[in-house]
Order: C-alpha cells, then structure tokens, then sequence
C-alpha cells in the first residue's frame, strides 16, 4: 500500500464495488462530472463496471481505492490514466466519497499519486484535467506544486452543456524541488 500522511492507496477489493457504486457511480450528477463518457445505469453484476477489480493491470491505466489510515475505512478511488511509457507521462484523477470531502483527503491522494507517478514508475509530466468550477481539486493539485498551464474552453460536455476544463501540469523536477523545501522548510 501507498501511503500518504492520512491516507493509503490499495488496489480495489470486491467489497468496495458496492460502496462505490451507491455513493460514486449512482450518482448521476458526480459520476457524469467525473467521467468523459455519458453515464448509464449498471446492473450490480456488470462485468464492464468503472468501478471493476481489473484481474489483470492495464498498461495505460492503474485504479487505487482510497482507505483511511486510521481505521482502514474506505473513502474514495483515484488513478494514474493515459500513461505514456515513450513520453513518461499521465494523468491523475480523483473521486471521494461524499463524507470524505472537505477534510484534506484530496490533497493527500494527489501527493500519494504523485509519487507513485515520479517514484514507482519513473515519470516525467503528471497531469491534471478537471472541470473549470472543480476548485477543490484544483487547489489540491496546486498544494502539491501543480501550475494552471491553462484552459479548454467548452470542451467536456456535462449533462447537456459545454463546460470548460483547467489543466495543471507538474515535472518531476519541480515535485522534487517542492518537496525538498518542504522537508527543509
């Protein structure tokens, strides 16, 4: 397991899928902000679920759940996407569940992802792509040293309207530098 300062990072177990589905995936409006596909209803046995334990690691895509630390509770899902292995790079993505928000917990994950990203598999761009009214996530990524690098205007459709999106990117470098300062500082 990864392990942030409240958080850690495992692979999906089989009793998250129903917790995640009720308060993740069932709701429509989160799933459908949170995804670049448009929502459908899942029966509880879909083998094509977003929320599946892959048997199997995917070579673009690693899925974490989310646990507390303390008390091993289950909060969120995050991953590392669209990983490039020719130009080391990806994107981080995010979702907690709705008694999880507010408490620190993204800005924790996103330092976890980050160094699974940097450390573990040697990468050299991480990305974030997040809805331009999505400021919790924005400020968790910048609180782990992303920079706004800019804006895709109308580009995510989202429940019957174009919404932009902000991009944060972070070099390896740069995380690095940041987090030497925040051990000195």
């Amino acid at each position: 397991m990864l392990t942030g300062g409240k958080i850690g990072l495992r692979a999906r177990h089989e009793d998250d899928i129903p917790v995640l589905r009720t308060e993740l995936y069932n709701d429509v409006v989160n799933a459908a902000r949170a995804s670049g596909v448009p929502w459908r209803p899942l029966s509880p046995d879909a083998k094509d679920s977003p929320l599946a334990v892959d048997a199997e690691e995917k070579e673009d895509r690693i899925s974490f759940s989310v646990v507390e630390l303390e008390g091993d509770t289950l909060i969120g899902i995050a991953s590392v996407w669209g990983i490039d292995t020719h130009n080391r790079s990806a994107h981080l993505g995010i979702a907690l569940r709705p008694s999880a928000r507010g408490k620190g917990y993204g800005t924790d994950v996103v330092g976890a992802l980050c160094h699974y990203g940097f450390v573990v598999r040697s990468l050299h761009r991480l990305q974030v792509d997040t809805l331009a009214d999505n400021t919790t996530m924005q400020r968790s990524a910048e609180r782990n040293g992303f920079v706004r690098e800019g804006v895709l205007r109308s580009s995510a459709w989202v429940l019957g309207e174009f919404v932009d999106e902000v991009l944060l990117g972070l070099l390896v470098g740069d995380w690095k530098q940041g987090a030497s300062q925040r051990v000195s500082g």
